[in-house]
């Protein structure tokens, strides 16, 4: 008994520091990319005054999700500010993705290396792109994938246990956060189901008659294929590409076809050496990768459909490259790594450099670990905490529509950390539009009348007062002559909107 528990809590040591370790390789940054999605609504939960205009841009997605409830129930139940409940929130994330990992792995390996190079696999790869998908492992800030992440392992690893009582508590957890997600980890835990249903004696197959009978499991979306399209629905989502398989890339339809080849080879290794379960699990991806695989071409292919392609079944294989990281480590760890510390250290140490270097490239402008209370180091980031602590709480604010993707701006969410509202934007407003077509026309709207911003004078912006409400404006430098800025560093300007006579 003794013993046990000191295993237990030397592992639950060694994934501390993986955490720790993930955490300098990958980096953190709280208020970027979706973060301007969904904490908006946290910070509204925690303080009602906030985003009186321009709600509907995260509010309508943040909707679907209990995520942003729970994030602030348990700030406010903890009494801590925001920045440092996230920091926590992110790093439990990780942590409980590399036990869920950990648990997964010993389902499908039983030596103590195998189950090491899952992890370890897994803890290096985290913001490794998912082929064409726009999306990592796990990303730097804490967002509803991270969390259906980890309870999606868990809920396979359940699965593969028979337990499915807490198999399906995370499946509930992880469709409360994250429904969409939830769908695919529902549809791999039922083809694992049927997999074991339909295993033969030393004969192991899925008849074609039964995998097409598993396919509506496969599929439990619930949106109309009535949707109405518009030109101003078009224009947005033509802008998340990703959406639309036919404009991948060649290399990252290579990232949906490879792993099937993977989970092939991997499988025949699994059969040679009587692992049932490996080969059982490998067999199942083969069938999830190319389901969805020929539902995304189904959706993207027919005009008619492009409201659909929002449904992004391609999405699903993010639980499916977690799965292949497992399997590759563990093998890799049995087979190759073993009990050779040299050997450990020759695959690990470039690995997490280059990751550490690509994520540097990324955020080149800030602090590779944006830590609570601490000042950030990017100036757009210092500018919007300035518009946090200097204006009104009802300040309505305009900026150059396409300002996420400014060099040097390194996508940090103007309305999560100035906590102020601002009209519509190219990037992530559009992303929201994309999956909520009746916004699209108001979106459209808005996006037009702040174009083209970088030749707009003080009587365009006025006509934006006029029309909006709009009373701080947010400038690149060098900005426009003649404004009342009440801030400004070496990118950019805060500067006021005042009535014109």
């Amino acid at each position: 008994m003794a013993s046990t528990l000191k295993h237990k809590i030397g592992f639950a040591l060694l994934l501390l520091l993986l955490t720790a370790g993930a955490l300098l390789v990958h980096g953190y940054h709280p208020f970027v990319e979706d973060a301007e999605i969904y904490l908006p609504t946290v910070e509204s939960l925690l303080d009602s005054r906030l985003f009186p205009v321009g709600r509907e841009f995260f509010g309508t997605q943040a909707s679907l999700t209990l995520f942003p409830n729970l994030i602030a129930w348990s700030i406010h139940a903890a009494h801590v500010p925001l920045e440092y409940g996230l920091f926590v929130w992110h790093a439990t994330s990780i942590f409980l993705l590399l036990v869920g990992c950990w648990q997964l792995s010993g389902m499908l390996f039983k030596n103590l290396p195998a189950r090491a190079g899952s992890v370890c696999l897994v803890a290096a790869l985290l913001t490794i792109p998912v082929a064409g998908t726009a999306l990592y492992i796990m990303d730097q800030y804490l967002n509803p994938r991270n969390l259906a992440a980890f309870a999606g392992v868990f809920a396979l690893g359940w699965t593969l246990e028979k337990k499915y009582l807490p198999a399906s508590l995370c499946l509930l957890f992880s469709a409360c956060v994250h429904p969409l997600m939830t769908a695919f980890t529902f549809s791999l835990c039922a083809l694992l189901l049927m997999a074991e249903r339909f295993e033969k004696r030393d004969e192991y197959r899925f008849s074609r008659a039964r995998a097409a009978n598993g396919i509506a499991l496969l599929l439990p979306f619930g949106i109309s294929l009535s949707t109405p399209n518009s030109p101003a629905y078009h224009a947005a989502a033509m802008r998340h590409g990703f959406h639309y398989i036919q404009l991948w890339q060649w290399y990252e339809w290579v990232g949906i076809l490879a792993p099937v080849l993977l989970f092939w080879w991997f499988a025949r290794i699994a059969r040679a050496s009587q692992r049932l379960e490996l080969e059982r699990v490998c067999r199942a991806l083969i069938v999830y990768d190319l389901v969805f695989f020929f539902a995304a071409l189904a959706l993207d292919l027919p005009a008619r459909f492009e409201s659909l392609a929002r449904l992004q079944p391609l999405r699903s294989l993010h639980l499916l490259y977690i799965l292949l990281f497992v399997i590759i480590g563990g093998l890799l760890g049995e087979v190759v790594l073993k009990s050779r510390l040299w050997r450990w250290a020759l695959l690990f140490v470039p690995l997490a450099t280059g990751m550490f270097l690509a994520q540097r490239s990324l955020f080149a402008a800030s602090s590779h670990i944006d830590l609570p209370g601490r000042p950030l180091r990017n100036p757009w980031a210092q500018a919007f905490m300035w518009v946090r602590e200097n204006t009104p709480v009802d300040a309505a604010f305009a900026m150059d529509p396409s300002f996420l993707q400014l060099p040097g701006e390194d996508e940090y969410g103007f309305r999560c950390l100035a906590e102020r509202s601002r009209l519509a934007d190219t990037i992530k407003d559009s992303g929201t539009v994309s999956m909520f077509p009746p916004l699209a026309e108001h979106w459209f709207e808005e996006i037009q009348d702040q174009t083209p911003w970088k030749e707009f004078h003080a009587a365009d912006f006025n006509r934006l007062r006029t029309k909006y409400g709009v009373n701080w404006i947010i400038l690149q430098q060098p900005g426009t002559g003649g404004l009342d800025c009440a801030y400004e560093n070496t990118a950019v300007k805060v500067c006021r909107v005042r009535e014109m006579p």
